[in-house]
């Protein structure tokens, strides 16, 4: 460590009011709960709280300036440096103890002191973040979703119903511990909703796409629909066509007003695999199907 007298910048004649004016000076500038994320000006404090430490002792500052000791208050001739110094058991800047007489007293520093150094003492936990998929039924439903920690520990999530993508949920007092009287921090919950094929969601509304036969698009009758919240009979007027869109009425997601949107579901006719000799001699003979036009006519 450099000369204690140069590193506070008074003559080795400082009386010790002058001692203790230069580095309160010092102080001001530098202490890190002034100057957050310095890393330079924090290691000056380090060495500025350490010279003030040695020469505001009187017996200290008697034998360093009789060559007794060393600037790190080690006895000579066994000189310590700074870097072995810092493993000792004192830590001027962890425990305030460079500045405790400064934190005595009832100006603005003093009170800043007293305050950073009680925030140290009960400080806060870290919040952890995690990620959590959840199925698209379940951000429609809601429900529980258990999470497994890295830590082994097991967290039940509430899943709001109607939840979208990337919303992140916060869990009160389940992040890392505080110190002190500080409180644990919180578990920030972000959701992944994966997708599903068979679901669009567009805001409350939903669609999907649901596969119907020639015949059933024809002459019309009863399919099952899949929903978020289970199967449903659905019915298909007779004469529709790919592309016709029929509504489930409250079959969507949970609306704030309390109610819930719809679901639309799109048809889209499907033939048999393979070739059909009946269907390809009906549609041969079928007049009216050979004269209708469908880029000139809008479907149904």
């Amino acid at each position: 460590m450099s000369n204690p007298y140069e590193v506070l910048g008074v003559p080795p004649t400082a009386t010790a009011g002058e001692i203790k004016k230069a580095y309160r000076r010092l102080a001001q500038k530098l202490h890190p709960d002034l100057n957050p994320g310095n890393k330079a000006d924090e290691e000056r404090f380090k060495d500025i709280a350490n010279a003030y430490r040695l020469l505001r002792d009187p017996e200290k500052r008697r034998r360093f300036d009789a060559g007794e000791i060393d600037a790190t208050g080690a006895e000579r001739p066994q000189p310590r440096y700074y870097r072995d110094y810092a493993g000792s058991d004192f830590d001027g800047y962890s425990n305030d103890a460079g500045f405790g007489d400064f934190a005595e007293g009832d100006d603005p520093f003093a009170e800043l002191l007293r305050r950073a150094a009680e925030a140290r003492a009960n400080r806060r936990g870290q919040d952890l973040r995690y990620r959590l998929p959840i199925t698209f039924a379940e951000s429609i439903v809601g429900g529980t979703k258990r999470l497994t920690l890295p830590t082994g520990e097991v967290l039940d999530v509430a899943i709001p119903a109607g939840i979208v993508d990337g919303r992140i949920l916060r869990l009160k007092g389940k992040g890392a511990p505080g110190a002190g009287k500080g409180g644990a921090g919180d578990a920030l919950i972000e959701l992944e909703i994966v997708p599903d094929p068979r679901f669009v969601r567009d805001g409350d509304d939903i669609t999907s796409v649901v596969p119907v036969s020639l015949t059933e698009a024809v002459l019309g009758g009863r399919i099952r629909v899949p929903t978020p919240t289970g199967d449903v009979m659905l019915t298909v007027p007779p004469g529709s066509n790919s592309g016709t869109t029929l509504r489930l009425k409250g079959k969507g997601a949970p609306r704030r007003d309390g109610g819930r949107g719809d679901q639309f579901v799109k048809l889209a006719i499907a033939l048999p695999k393979g070739a059909d000799e009946e269907l390809e001699r009906f549609v041969s003979n079928w007049k009216a199907g050979r004269e209708f036009d469908p880029r000139e006519e809008p479907a149904r």
